[in-house]
């Protein structure tokens, strides 16, 4: 018992909320995330390394100049004889690209500058996810601890009052005993209230790179705003399919696969190489100068095996695309369910439950004291009450879960 209470009053501290712990709302937090996370902050330079990949794409190859100098003249007997009465050779020769393909670089390069945005708005939409999961599991931890914290409270006054009265012979033994090992069970349980805590708290604090502690600041009016509405899956579905990162990923895949086979076509044309040539003594007459033009002789190599695996690739991502939005639709479907279950659960609780609940336990402490009601009524309704807060927290949090799960299936805010 001592080790658990150690434990609990080490920890304990990290959740009172000290002067500088940062007190936040869901908007306030959504806000920081955007601008702190180190993952969403390095992301950028890679939709910033795919648009200079596009820049890079449009270039031009550069000219190739090349020169042939006289090492030795034997009839002059000179070393490097390149001046005027020896030999020297210039040429240069530039590349003209054929059938499109700089165009066709190009346009794949934009397409995976593009894809790299959707890859970021997915990673974006799955941080998020984690973070509001977060943010509202430690609030809904927090009430349920505060709740623990008061019970505890209250439970240690009354086993320090019975252990008065024991020491003047008023109570047995066996009542105190069983009054200490409830407090000693409160006290695990808030011990284990305050790890899931501080697990979720480890969670936030790197989504927002911060070490300070974060107090989730909640009203009924942002809860309230989570409900369904009028939407159904079949809408739903149309969204995520508009809306997720993931989603648009893969049909940039298929245009890259597609825009790839047509690059692969382009390739067998051979390109054509244009040059000049200067030649100063060696060619039939001094000083000569020609214009060269060349280019390789498809004969072989046709980049057979290039195109048809593009070919068979602009397959393979149709699969993929068509498995996509199937997955989608279900994924839809499931969070949609979900949240039909989890507010049939909600609506299932009288609303009249928790007050009544609470005025119950108001006076229970007292009617016990007064010997309105016996040691085993008494622990039976310190244990049910502290049970329920536990499972009505936890039955909210996965009401705000169920909801936020849809938001992420969908990609969208729909709950504004």
């Amino acid at each position: 018992m001592r080790r658990t209470l150690f434990i609990a009053a080490f920890l304990l501290p990290f959740y009172c909320f000290a002067q500088d712990a940062l007190r936040l709302s869901l908007k306030q937090v959504d806000s920081l995330f955007l601008q702190n996370n180190l993952i969403l902050l390095s992301e950028r330079f890679r939709i910033e390394a795919s648009k200079a990949a596009v820049i890079q794409a449009r270039l031009w190859d550069n000219p190739t100049l090349s020169t042939e100098w006289n090492a030795y003249n034997p009839d002059k007997k000179r070393v490097l004889d390149v001046a005027k009465g020896g030999q020297k050779i210039v040429s240069i020769e530039q590349v003209l690209l054929t059938a499109g393909k700089r165009s066709k670089q190009v346009a794949l390069a934009i397409e995976n500058a593009q894809m790299t945005e959707y890859e970021f708005l997915d990673l974006l939409r799955t941080l998020k996810f984690e973070l509001r999961s977060s943010f509202f599991e430690v609030f809904f931890l927090q009430n349920t601890l505060n709740r623990y914290q008061l019970q505890i409270n209250t439970l240690q006054t009354t086993v320090t009052a019975f252990e008065e009265q024991y020491e003047k012979n008023n109570v047995s033994l066996r009542e105190l005993l069983r009054l200490k090992a409830l407090l000693f069970q409160l006290n695990n349980d808030k011990t284990e209230l305050l790890f899931q805590i501080a697990e979720k708290q480890k969670g936030l604090k790197t989504l927002l790179n911060t070490n300070l502690q974060v107090v989730p600041l909640v009203n009924e009016v942002e809860l309230n705003r989570y409900f369904l509405n009028s939407y159904t899956v079949t809408a739903l579905s149309e969204l995520a399919l508009q809306n997720r990162g993931d989603v648009k990923v893969v049909e940039s895949l298929k245009r890259q696969a597609e825009l790839n086979y047509t690059l692969q076509k382009s390739l067998a044309v051979p390109n054509l190489r244009l040059g000049a040539v200067y030649d100063q003594s060696g060619s039939y007459v001094n000083h000569y100068t020609g214009i060269t033009l060349g280019a390789d002789l498809p004969f072989f190599n046709k980049n057979q095996g290039n195109i048809k695996t593009a070919k068979s690739l602009i397959e393979y991502q149709k699969g993929v695309q068509s498995q996509k939005t199937n997955a989608v639709s279900n994924e839809v479907a499931e969070a949609f369910q979900k949240v039909r279950y989890v507010e049939n659960m909600v609506q299932s609780v009288d609303s009249k439950f928790t007050d009544q609940f609470e005025q119950l336990n108001k006076g229970v402490v007292e009617n016990f004291q007064k010997r309105n009601l016996t040691l085993l009524e008494f622990i039976d309704l310190i244990e049910t009450y502290s049970e329920s807060v536990k499972e009505l927290n936890r039955l909210k949090a996965d009401r705000i879960g169920a909801y936020e799960e849809l938001n992420f299936t969908v990609g969208q805010e729909l709950f504004n």
